[in-house]
């Protein structure tokens, strides 16, 4: 009966017109694959960027709440005026953030070297899935920690070819893919 459960727990059914959960359900296998499978250790150095910005903003928003408690409106004034504008500012930082540092990242993970003599190989892992869209496109990025050096691979494809007919994530169709797309970014390492 415990089988029958885990069993179940590993289906991902979702609305097929939904292109948020779409993307959301690829990206989740990916990160499966190199995380779970592969045994890579998973950074969350760009989201912890999102939450400093976050909590100073928070920081500005909770300063004016008690400084007015203390203070009420004619006296804090100009607190709050500073304090508003400075939130504001911060979500700008934060827009700007997301979309020029994470650029649709939803996994950097490190490969560490077994010796641990050798710098972690980066893989950062972005993807993309336009609404209205059936093309799921995934850019794999690969930074050799010794030399420095980086290579990128993509692909896209019709999320047609993960999903069944009721919605149902096909795992087994996409892991291989991401198999090959690793596999391509390890080839040209050793070719060059």
């Amino acid at each position: 009966m415990a089988s029958s459960k885990n069993a179940n727990e590993d289906i991902v059914k979702i609305d097929k017109w939904d292109s948020g959960a779409l993307k959301n359900a690829l990206d989740d296998g990916a990160k499966k694959v190199f995380v779970d499978f592969l045994h890579y250790k998973e950074s969350h150095f760009l989201m912890d960027g999102r939450l400093v910005i976050c909590t100073i903003a928070v920081f500005f928003a909770m300063f004016a709440l008690v400084w007015d408690f203390f203070y009420p409106f004619p006296e804090s004034r100009s607190v709050l005026m500073v304090c508003v504008i400075s939130y504001f500012v911060l979500m700008g930082v934060l827009t700007l953030y997301l979309t020029y540092a994470e650029k649709g990242i939803f996994l950097v993970a490190l490969e560490k070297d077994p010796a641990m003599m050798e710098p972690d190989n980066k893989w950062v892992l972005s993807s993309s899935l336009r609404k209205y869209d059936v093309m799921y496109n995934l850019t794999i990025q690969y930074t050799d920690g010794k030399t420095g050096e980086e290579r990128v691979v993509s692909c896209s494809k019709c999320v047609a070819n993960y999903f069944d007919e009721n919605g149902v994530f096909c795992f087994d169709l996409f892991s291989p893919v991401l198999e090959g797309l690793r596999r391509d970014v390890l080839s040209d390492k050793k070719k060059q």
